[in-house]
This record gives C-alpha cells, sequence and structure tokens, in this order.
C-alpha cells in the first residue's frame, strides 16, 4: 500500500519518542518541522527541478494525498494522522445538516453557503465538527512544546481549530523570510525540550490558481521557494529534522462544464465541493437514481460519477470505516473529474470558476506530494 499525507505525523511522533510505528523511517531528532508548500505536487517538482534543484535532490518518499485532494482535508488529514472517512473533513466544501435540509459549509474558510458567506465557527464550531483527536493534540499533550510557523490569521482559523486541535507558540509568517526565520526561531535553541513545529507557505497554490501551474508565475515562486529552503537547511542546526511535503498538486483548466444549467439542477437541493471533486445532493431520496443517471450521462468524457455506497465500497474517502455522521456529509452523488475538465458553478463560485488551475480529483498531477527532508 502507498504511503499518504496521513502517515507523515505518526511517523514524527514516532521520531520524537525514538519508539512506535515510524512508516516513514523519519529520523529521531530533538525538534522536528513540518512544511506544508500549498500546491507543492511531486509530478510538478519532478517537471520542473532545474527550477527546484535542493526540493528534488531532497526529496525521500512520494505521498498520495487522498480524496479529494485538497487543502482543507489534506490540512486535517496530515494533522490527525488518518483520511477523512476517520476526521469528516471531506472536501472543500460540503453539506451539513441544518433546518431540516442541508447547508453548505466551506471548511477551508469556514463560512457558511460559499468562501464569502457568513462566518460559521459559532454556528458550527471546528472541534465539533471535526472531533477526532489530532496527532499534534497528542504531542502536546506528552509535552511536547508546540509551535506554528503560519499567517497570523490562520491559527484562529476554524480550519486550523478542526485539524489541530492544540493551541501552541505562533510565529506570524506572512512571507518566505518569515518563513525561514520562524523555522530557525523553533530550531536553534540550547534547551533539552522538545519542539515540534508546523510551518505553512500559500503562495505557489495561489500563483497556480491565478496563472496556472507550470507558468512564468508558478515557476517563479517555485524557484523563490527552492532558494530559501537551501539556504534554511544550511542554517539549521543538526538536532533539528526538517520535513517538507504538499497538500496537493495541480491541473489546469481545460474543457469547462457549467452545472448551471437545468439538467444538472433538477431533483438536486446543493452542489459542492470544487471544480475537480463534486459532492450532489438530491432533494429527496427516491431521486438519487435518476440524477446520478443524469449526471453520468452528462459528464461522460468528463468525469467519473458514482453513488456515495459506490465512493465507500471503493474506499474514496480513505480505508477507515466512517460514522454515520460522517457518512451524511458525503454528496448522494461524488463527481471526480477527469483529463482537464472542470466543473463549475458559475453563479455560486464566480472567482473558483475563473481559476486558471484546479485540483481535487484522482490524476497523478493532482494526488502525488513529496515529501522532502534535510537529512
Amino acid at each position: 500500500m502507498s504511503h499518504t499525507l496521513a502517515d507523515i505525523l505518526p511517523s514524527v511522533a514516532a521520531a520524537l519518542d525514538d519508539a512506535g510505528d515510524n512508516p516513514l523511517g523519519i529520523a529521531p531528532a530533538r525538534d522536528i518541522v513540518v512544511l506544508l508548500i500549498d500546491g507543492l505536487g511531486a509530478e510538478l517538482l519532478n517537471r520542473h527541478a532545474e527550477q527546484a534543484p535542493t526540493l528534488a535532490a531532497g526529496s525521500r518518499h512520494t505521498l498520495r494525498a487522498g480524496f479529494p485532494a485538497t487543502t482543507a482535508t489534506s490540512i486535517t488529514s496530515l494533522a490527525v494522522g488518518a483520511p477523512c472517512a476517520t476526521h469528516g473533513i471531506i472536501g472543500y466544501s460540503f453539506g451539513m445538516p441544518a433546518d431540516g435540509g442541508r447547508e453548505i459549509l466551506n471548511a477551508l474558510r469556514w463560512r457558511t453557503g460559499s468562501a464569502e458567506g457568513p462566518d460559521a465557527r459559532d454556528l458550527l464550531p471546528p472541534e465539533s465538527v471535526q472531533p477526532v483527536a489530532s496527532t499534534v493534540q497528542r504531542l502536546a499533550q506528552q509535552g511536547l512544546d508546540v509551535h506554528y510557523v503560519v499567517p497570523g490569521y490562520q491559527v484562529r482559523s476554524g480550519l486550523t481549530r478542526a485539524a489541530f486541535r492544540t493551541s501552541g507558540t505562533l510565529h506570524d509568517a506572512e512571507n518566505l523570510d518569515d518563513v525561514r526565520d520562524g523555522i530557525l526561531d523553533v530550531a536553534t535553541h540550547s534547551g533539552t525540550d522538545r519542539r515540534f513545529a508546523y510551518a505553512y507557505y500559500p503562495a505557489l497554490d495561489m500563483n497556480g490558481h491565478i496563472f496556472g501551474s507550470e507558468s512564468a508565475e508558478w515557476l517563479a515562486e517555485l524557484a523563490r521557494i527552492d532558494s530559501m529552503v537551501a539556504d534554511l537547511m544550511t542554517d539549521l542546526p543538526s538536532t533539528a529534522t526538517l520535513l517538507i511535503t504538499g497538500d496537493h498538486g495541480m491541473v489546469n483548466a481545460g474543457t469547462a462544464v457549467d452545472l448551471d444549467q437545468p439538467d444538472f439542477r433538477h431533483d438536486v437541493e446543493l452542489i459542492a465541493g470544487e471544480a475537480r471533486a463534486r459532492h450532489v445532493y438530491a432533494d429527496r431520496p427516491d431521486a438519487v437514481a435518476d440524477v446520478a443517471g443524469r449526471w453520468t450521462e452528462a459528464l461522460a468524457g468528463h468525469a467519473r460519477v458514482v453513488t456515495k455506497e459506490q465512493a465507500l465500497d471503493e474506499h474514496w474517502f480513505g480505508p477507515t470505516p466512517s460514522t454515520d455522521t460522517i457518512r451524511g456529509r458525503i454528496g448522494d452523488i461524488v463527481a471526480a473529474a477527469e483529463g482537464d475538465s472542470v466543473l463549475v458553478c458559475p453563479t455560486a463560485e464566480p472567482i473558483e470558476s475563473m481559476m486558471v488551475g484546479h485540483h481535487g480529483s484522482w490524476t497523478d498531477d493532482e494526488q502525488l506530494v513529496p515529501l522532502i527532508s534535510n537529512r
């Protein structure tokens, strides 16, 4: 079985204790930092190793992100150490029970309705939506000093609360220099206390969404990241291990299928997810078969369409059994885009629908991420 993002932190925990199951073989260290570069796909890195020689040379494993290959799901899988069948953050957005029906929760922004909707942190407390203890939480309970090298707003965000479920020392990192300095602050100390840090950098993903993966802008950002990592690896003390990974890769949009067309909306209560991985909720149970049939026919050549039951039988959301609560969040129908097709909802998602780069589905360009190490 191939390793996934969910294997990283259990391996980190084993390395910090020098005991336990360590599937990725991470070397024991006093301090370990995991830096997540949003949008750093393994296939993209392999194709452009000349722009990122340090990252390419340091690659130790190729991991699968898990379905859907998207930031909210991947960060939670990383932090918890389990796939979304266990933690329940099953996509960029998904349906949650609300007043006898469903309402969309955008898990990345933790807002209802859309990415621009009302703040949902009070209505849907993150620690209730995702109640599973995280690996980082367990490290903190064992006495490790937890640090976050992230943009300041993220430590208060609904997604961070849901995924990590524990506080820590913030090193506000708004740019690459801040990321480098924050990681060095964590790792450069004379004490014997053990430290774990989670660091995050978003700009590669942003450039991919706006300009396209492998665009000149994306490649320039990849080179900047590589330069920072080269400097960081030189300056890190020998007592620290730096692990770098991504949450997903990316493909560029080709054929756009407009899901606002009437055939896609008939008997449908909600459409959630994103342009490469859609959750579709029928407005009544006896309409599911008809909706699945229409979507399958209309998306032939553009997406694989399955029912919830088939997706679960095929372990789309991971091999672990899901609770009834999590099963209830999964769309009655799930559509995974194929090739370079994107399944857009221009009315509800105008910004997302205009993006060049997308992710979420099953292609290697989206699914595969590197695990890079300084040792």
